[in-house]
């Protein structure tokens, strides 16, 4: 059975930086996509980041230039290095992950960055 594991999440001041990371365990194949998602109190669940096989990697308008992702594919790991955050990028956030064409979901790592 597959699980996604995050960690990483935390609270942190405004401008400050955290470092996310999510693993995949319970199958012997590839993710062929992996990223982060998030979610408050105010929003759906939102796309962050994500990172395709082949180096093809999409962000949310309102993270790019501070946020980045990066996999680590031999371990299908996923990592989102966060900087310049914001009180609104105070979310719950999910790892996501595209395993032969199933979804899978984190269970979530809460950031909080007070105003």
């Amino acid at each position: 059975q597959v699980q996604l594991v995050e960690s990483g999440g935390g609270l942190v001041q405004p401008g400050g930086s955290l470092r996310l990371s999510c693993t995949a365990s319970g199958s012997r194949w590839k993710a062929y996509v992996m990223g982060w998602y998030r979610q408050n109190n105010e929003t759906q669940r939102d796309l962050v980041a994500l990172h395709i096989s082949g180096g093809s990697i999409n962000y949310a308008d309102s993270v790019k230039g501070r946020f980045a992702i990066s996999r680590d594919n031999s371990m299908n790991t996923v990592y989102l290095q966060m900087d310049s955050l914001k009180p609104e990028d105070t979310a719950l956030y999910y790892c996501y992950a595209l395993i032969r064409g199933e979804p899978y979901w984190g269970r979530g790592t809460q950031v909080t960055v007070p105003s």
